[in-house]
């Protein structure tokens, strides 16, 4: 049978999960079309670019109401498609298929969610399970995401990555000779680009509280943008409750695009439209309606194994939400993700500090 990537598109838009073996399909496709792209994709504006979305499927579906649907509008989505929310499948599922039916206007860049170590802890393998009753569909979406691409440049003026920078890189150049075709590693350029943050603070490199990749300050940012000769790094990875932050000048912002992330966290969200002239519009939004449907109990416990910290959030204050002794942290005990619970009391980090700073 041909695979229908029209069908599968019009049948997601619907709220219906792919069979199984059209997953597999699509992974493999996906892959053989991945495969050719560079560690660094060069695109033209116009272009909108969208942050971390975390399998929250009606706020993405939000965000083609508002941006335009494809191939009418060009997107570059920065990675964290998965963990967290509850419609991890259908989110990657939509994503992957408008990848392999618009790949010239649909870019996916790798995000640090983009893991098995990850995923198996903050809910993309739980879902799978759920809805497919075996993990073969996370085994496919895991494989595929060894060949997202680790970063975009756009114009030759603005580079695009999930993360940030690392002391390790200081040229394009030398992005483009990692063996991305892996598993993100735990140190190193590649978990840099996924993990580290922009610290408005400091000036240089600092050891990241998240456990993995760096901070990083306006020098190091002023230094890899003139090396470069770029204007501004654009990224996203750190909630921001007004749905962006701009920060060093006007030479790095943050998009983030999961409004009332985790379904309780009361931020705005956006995109970032990037026109023919290098003009930037930050289009901020609030969370679908569609979300404000009472969750099921099983889903509730599925949704956090950790609580929210600190570092989480681009202002370094979690505002009340997180695992560093706030009253209303949000989490669980389960193993893997799966027996987690919402609760009203604060948590202790796990053993692993990757997997507590997310």
């Amino acid at each position: 049978m041909v695979l229908d990537l029209n069908a599968c598109i019009d049948s997601l838009f619907q709220r219906q999960l792919l069979a199984e073996s059209v997953i597999k399909e699509i992974c493999e496709k996906t892959k053989e079309l991945l495969m050719s792209e560079s560690n660094v994709v060069h695109i033209n504006a116009p272009v909108t670019v969208v942050g971390d979305i975390h399998g929250q499927f009606y706020d993405l579906l939000e965000i083609f109401k508002i941006g335009g649907y494809c191939p009418d509008t060009n997107y570059l989505f920065l990675g964290d498609y998965v963990d967290r929310g509850l419609y991890s499948v259908e989110t990657i599922s939509i994503l992957t298929c408008l990848k392999l039916r618009y790949p010239d206007r649909v870019q996916l860049v790798r995000g640090n969610h983009e893991s098995r170590a990850v995923t198996q802890t903050y809910g993309f393998y739980t879902e799978c399970m759920k809805k497919y009753g075996s993990a073969q569909v996370w085994h496919y979406f895991t494989d595929l995401f060894d060949y997202l691409t680790l970063s975009v440049v756009i114009d030759n003026m603005i580079f695009c990555v999930h993360g940030g920078l690392s002391p390790s890189i200081h040229t394009i150049d030398q992005i483009k000779v990692i063996d991305r075709f892996k598993e993100i590693p735990h140190e190193g350029p590649m978990a840099d680009l996924v993990w580290s943050d922009p610290d408005p603070g400091r000036e240089e490199f600092a050891v990241s509280p998240r456990g993995a990749g760096y901070t990083f300050g306006s020098l190091v940012v002023e230094k890899f943008l003139h090396e470069n000769r770029m204007d501004h790094i654009l990224r996203a990875h750190q909630l921001c409750m007004e749905g962006f932050q701009v920060l060093f000048d006007d030479q790095l912002s943050t998009v983030w695009s999961a409004p009332n992330y985790c379904y309780r966290c009361g931020n705005l969200a956006s995109i970032l439209e990037v026109g023919v002239n290098g003009e930037r519009h930050f289009n901020v939004f609030e969370a679908s309606p569609e979300n404000e449907r009472p969750l099921p109990t099983e889903a509730q416990r599925a949704l956090f194994s950790n609580g929210i910290p600190t570092g989480l959030f681009a202002n370094g204050n979690s505002n009340g939400l997180g695992a560093n002794g706030a009253s209303n942290g949000l989490g669980g005990n389960g193993s893997n993700g799966s027996n987690g619970f919402v609760t009203t009391n604060a948590i202790e980090a796990p053993q692993d500090p990757i997997h507590y700073f997310l």
